[in-house]
């Protein structure tokens, strides 16, 4: 499909700066704005690199003979200044300037540029202004090597009627490595025209490197690629060739139907076929001499030669060949054909023979940036009759590769896949890297999760222990609570019993303390519940001096006992089980004192020094047997380890026992 100027502009416009943007810094600035992008941007950037890939047009190199472009002088040293200058017809607003890299076969790298310069700048100016000013400028730094694709500089329209390239650090050309300034094509668009075709060439180099066929200052705007056009696009064509009998001067004559001010003619020769090698040097059915004739009138009355072409060698002859016109109306263009191509040989009984044949691709004929001649069928003067190769091939728009596109398309579009081609290895590269991080975050997860997995089984174990723990704590808890005030209630009403019965004979003693064994009892019937909820009464014990007075009272009420209580509010600020545990070990340190010890007296101490509590209760009854002086008794021991404390026992030296509580406040 071809796109209009405006669109051509636009695309080559929007190209270049993208291009300046992302390949005119350090390849690492690529990888490193990859890396800004997601996984799923990183996916679909991929798709879009190969969709557009796959619709843009393949590098084809050339193959047989031709011209290979400009090459300067050789110079043993890099850092050496060369330039060469386009001189056009006239001021011209210019909008991308283009240059194809002189091509040569690498056996790694494959095709690959020859004597591209690594540092240079290209400067335009006007007619009277030798200095100009700097267009752009690439340094090594911009890598634009190793590269076979033309490189497409944008220009926004500024005016000039000159454009140089002057080369600072020059790069070794591949037979010697010696450094020279090479360069197969120059080509300078002012909308979708090359204004530097066939113009004024001049060269730093004051002698021409090479004879006036391969290397030659006139070829950097001669017209002549090195690619062959593949657009990868539409069907196949295959171009015309006549047959033998041609008669004298041979005609192809087009008309386009309206008069037009045509600028540019561009005959594409015919395909030498897909083998390797091929059998001609690329000239086949080219005329020797073709002139170009425009007319308004259908009888030529008024014709005048707009090109006048002689072919001396086959180096002057290219598959795309784009001539200039000069701005001509005309309606009618002929293709009027001096000397056709011949074929000269031994027949099979060895007499020599040559056959004249006329052959092309493509005729295109533009004007205003217009292919005019498309679908336009030719006439001749010699008999056309398709007989393998039918002459409306050569203005059906294909070649033997399908689409043929406009130039300017047509090397933007190879600029593009250089740069995609870059681009779509380090996409790949980075998405491998984030797929590996993909794997080792789903190896880490697996981990994490089997941690997780072995965690909670544990986890379950050790709730399951300290939930069996919590239990066995309660039950020892209650078992000891019960021990404790039951075993005290009862031994107190024990204790009213036998004083009961001394005092038979005083009923109203009697009848006090029937009155406190009948409340003894109801307490004790409430020791089950008061046991199992101790823990959740609200304020229990807060005045733990008071608590242990009436304790004692109680427990030892034919016993003189003292008290010394300083330990202030340490109690106070102590948990509620913890003071609870407190106050039943020391009330089973009393219910010890009334069963087993025969005391008329008893002491308890309470303070704190440090961080440490301590609990000190004696007596001067007969004390432990020598036999167990040292041995806890069990129930202290228990609760001692229900707070955390050591207790030890002992005898005094006056008589009676001792027990000493230390804990952790």
């Amino acid at each position: 499909m071809m796109l209009t100027p405006l669109k051509q502009f636009i695309c080559i416009a929007i190209f270049g700066g993208v291009y300046l943007t992302l390949f005119g810094q350090e390849e690492s600035s690529m990888e490193e704005r990859l890396t800004l992008l997601s996984l799923h941007q990183l996916e679909e950037r991929r798709d879009i690199v190969t969709l557009e890939l796959a619709g843009l047009a393949r590098y084809s190199m050339r193959s047989g003979v031709g011209s290979r472009g400009y090459r300067s002088i050789p110079y043993d040293h890099p850092d050496t200044e060369e330039w060469f200058q386009v001189t056009l017809q006239e001021e011209t607003k210019i909008y991308e300037i283009v240059l194809v890299p002189t091509i040569r076969r690498d056996a790694q790298l494959g095709f690959v540029s020859d004597g591209f310069p690594v540092n240079f700048n290209i400067v335009a100016g006007k007619k009277g202004d030798e200095q100009g000013s700097i267009v752009a400028s690439f340094t090594k730094e911009d890598r634009l090597l190793p590269r076979q694709a033309p490189l497409i500089i944008p220009c926004n329209g500024l005016t000039a009627s000159w454009i140089r390239l002057e080369a600072s650090l020059l790069s070794p050309r591949a037979h010697d490595g010696r450094y020279t300034l090479q360069m197969s094509e120059i080509l300078i668009f002012s909308e979708t025209t090359n204004v530097a075709l066939r113009g004024n060439i001049s060269t730093h180099s004051e002698q021409r490197a090479g004879p006036a066929g391969g290397w030659h200052e006139e070829n950097l705007n001669n017209g002549f690629l090195p690619y062959l056009m593949d657009a990868a696009q539409g069907q196949q064509s295959l171009s015309y060739v006549s047959e033998r009998d041609l008669g004298e001067s041979p005609t192809l004559t087009l008309d386009l139907e309206s008069s037009y001010r045509v600028d540019q003619i561009i005959l594409h020769g015919v395909e030498q076929g897909d083998t390797v090698p091929q059998a001609y040097p690329g000239d086949f059915g080219f005329p020797r001499w073709l002139q170009i004739i425009g007319a308004n009138q259908a009888d030529f009355s008024d014709a005048e030669v707009l090109y006048d072409m002689r072919v001396r060698s086959s180096v002057d002859i290219a598959p795309i060949m784009a001539l200039p016109l000069p701005p001509n109306s005309c309606r009618y263009v002929r293709l009027l054909i001096r000397e056709p191509y011949f074929l000269e040989g031994l027949d099979a009984n060895g007499s020599p023979f040559r056959i004249f044949r006329i052959g092309f691709s493509e005729i295109e004929i533009y004007s205003a940036g217009k292919n005019r001649s498309r679908g336009i069928t030719p006439i001749t003067n010699f008999n056309s009759e398709p007989i393998v190769r039918n002459i409306t091939a050569l203005t059906d728009g294909r070649n033997f590769y399908g689409n043929i596109l406009p130039l300017k398309d047509w090397l933007y579009q190879l600029a593009k896949r250089h740069d995609l081609e870059i681009e779509a290895p380090l996409i790949e590269q980075e998405l491998e890297h984030r797929y590996d991080q993909q794997t080792a975050r789903l190896l880490f997860l697996s981990w994490v999760v089997a941690a997780l997995i072995v965690g909670s089984i544990i986890l379950y174990l050790i709730t399951r222990f300290l939930r069996q723990k919590a239990i066995f704590d309660t039950r020892n808890r209650i078992a000891a609570d019960l021990h404790d005030e039951l075993g005290a209630n009862l031994h107190a009403v024990s204790m009213l019993g036998e004083l009961a019965e001394k005092a038979k004979e005083d009923p109203e003693k009697l009848t006090s303390l029937l009155e406190r064994m009948r409340a003894l009892v109801l307490r004790t019937n409430r020791a089950v519940k008061y046991c199992t909820n101790i823990l959740d009464t609200p304020g229990l014990y807060e005045d733990f001096e008071d608590a242990m007075k009436r304790n004692a009272d109680r427990l030892l009420a034919d016993l003189d006992h003292q008290l010394f209580f300083e330990a202030g509010d340490t109690i106070t600020k102590m948990r509620p089980s913890k003071r609870i545990g407190l106050f039943l070990f020391y009330k089973e340190c009393l219910i010890n004192i009334i069963r087993h010890s025969g005391s008329t007296h008893a002491e308890t101490s309470l303070k704190t020094e440090g961080p440490n509590l301590h609990l000190q209760v004696s007596d001067n009854g007969h004390g432990f047997p020598e036999s167990a002086k040292s041995k806890v008794p069990t129930s202290l021991r228990r609760r001692a380890k229900l707070l955390g404390g050591k207790v030890t026992v002992s005898n005094q030296e006056t008589g009676g026992a001792q027990i000493h509580l230390m804990m952790k406040i």
